[in-house]
């Protein structure tokens, strides 16, 4: 039985006969394996015998081969290593040609590593990552699971655009040299496989409402996409997110939910990812002290994580934010590079971080923002002119979360899908929902890869991701 290599370094195997497979980190002196199998940071020391092993084994085990080691788990007499393997048997299962192969034990730059996406997950940052990665998601599940929300699959492929942006990825098998033409000479979607228009889903909201509307409580956690052309570190083409559904809350509800929902996760991992953690809090510590001095953060990942956990989140409306923004030392003195002028303005990252780094020293929610700034589906207030939208703000990053109270009466509804040019022939049966048993309900919309951007400290979202997919590039 082959035992992971987290489990042999708590010590409980010691003096026992042990199997470990994994792949070479290094290997010096003909005789030290440094060996890692992924489930951890950390890497098991093997301690071969080159006396009795052929010279033409010894040269097969180079970094990045895979073997798989049988012996005695031993306390170690080196330094480095509490325990390790004193190996009696060992089998080669596959290769790495020295030459060829790109993960050497060096430091690779991001870019070189984002060309190698099939291998970099074997370094210890991106190791790090993705076991962070992968203990978020399953404390997203838990999370709702828990409070009795049920997990809703969302459909990939859509006719309608949740959004309102149209930056959508068309879903078609007409042939594109020559698709079939309607009378006024536009392409013939009736003739295409789904006989309409269909696209990538940019989100699972509406379909989410639905079967709140049913289910009391529900949430999506998928892949959406944008077929936005935007080359930053902060967008891709493809990424995960976490959409729940309330039927029953207003926006105080989902305001106290989506605090509670991201206070317990970034909990989760502060307890049980701590040894990646530590390593991903030094790599950020690094990474901040090579920038600029007026560019680095005042926090280390670690103090940014607790920043959230530990205190309760700001309630902020827009109007006073836009009073506070205003009247900001940076806005006054022209150091936005988006200064704030008046009432009605798209906040940007720089203003939502002055809120949060600067003005309140913890997180913030913004709510009840100008309607016209926000979704068709968003509750019209009584002034007419905001509605209830809440954002969640972050150290370092911004937004991480945006939601809001549904419009849940019809008319109200459909004035608004018809002043912004929303039609009713593509939604008929999200207004079914305001037909048929309409109630109060509320949601709102992680980016999954922000999340786990904000949790790592990486700096760009491209390496949180397995495989990022961005324009001009699908390479994996």
């Amino acid at each position: 039985m082959i035992t992971p290599i987290q489990t042999l370094l708590n010590g409980s195997y010691l003096l026992q006969e042990v199997t470990v497979s994994g792949w070479v980190r290094t290997f010096r002196s003909n005789r030290f394996i440094a060996l890692n199998d992924g489930s951890t940071l950390q890497n098991l020391q093997c301690v071969v015998d080159f006396e009795a092993m052929e010279e033409s084994e010894l040269k097969r085990i180079t970094t990045g081969a895979a073997i798989r080691v049988q012996g005695t788990l031993v306390e170690s007499q080196g330094r480095g290593q509490t325990v390790e393997v004193q190996v009696k048997t060992m089998e080669i299962l596959g290769d790495a040609d020295p030459e060829t192969y790109p993960i050497q034990p060096k430091k690779h730059s991001m870019e070189f590593l984002r060309e190698q996406a099939h291998l970099r997950v074997r370094t210890n940052t991106f190791g790090a990552v993705m076991r962070v990665r992968s203990a978020l998601a399953f404390a997203v599940h838990q999370y709702f699971t828990s409070r009795g929300f049920y997990y809703f699959h969302a459909p990939i492929i859509t006719g309608s655009d949740a959004e309102g942006a149209g930056e959508m990825f068309r879903v078609t098998t007409l042939d594109p040299k020559a698709p079939p033409l309607d009378d006024a000479g536009e392409v013939n979607f009736k003739e295409d496989f789904f006989g309409k228009e269909t696209n990538l889903t940019v989100s699972g909201q509406l379909e989410a409402e639905a079967y709140a509307m049913a289910l009391g409580k529900v949430y999506t956690f998928g892949p959406t996409f944008r077929a936005e052309n935007s080359n930053t570190s902060r967008h891709l083409a493809e990424f995960w997110m976490i959409e729940p559904e309330m039927a029953f809350y207003d926006l105080d509800a989902n305001m106290d939910l989506a605090e509670d929902f991201i206070q317990e996760v970034i909990r989760y991992i502060l307890e049980h990812c701590q040894e990646d953690l530590a390593f991903l809090d030094k790599r950020y510590a690094d990474e901040e002290k090579s920038k600029p001095q007026a560019e680095r953060s005042e926090m280390g990942l670690l103090d940014k994580l607790r920043f959230v956990t530990d205190q309760p989140f700001k309630r902020v409306t827009y109007t006073e934010a836009i009073d506070i923004l205003r009247n900001s030392k940076p806005n006054k003195k022209k150091k936005f590079q988006y200064p704030i002028e008046a009432w009605g303005a798209d906040l940007q990252s720089e203003h939502e971080r002055y809120l949060v780094e600067k003005h309140f020293g913890c997180p913030v929610i913004l709510f009840n923002y100008p309607a016209e700034i926000k979704a068709f589906y968003m509750r019209l207030n009584e002034d007419g002119k905001t509605v209830r939208a809440m954002d969640i703000l972050f150290p370092g990053i911004g937004e991480i979360v945006g939601g809001s109270q549904r419009e849940e009466r019809l008319e109200v509804l459909r004035e608004k899908m018809e002043r912004l040019g929303v039609e009713e022939k593509e939604l008929w049966w999200y207004l079914d929902l305001r037909r048929f048993g309409t109630a109060v309900h509320s949601g709102f919309g992680l980016g999954f890869e922000r999340l786990v951007q904000f949790a790592t400290g990486m700096g760009n979202i491209r390496d949180v991701i397995p495989f990022p997919r961005t324009p001009q590039n699908a390479e994996f």
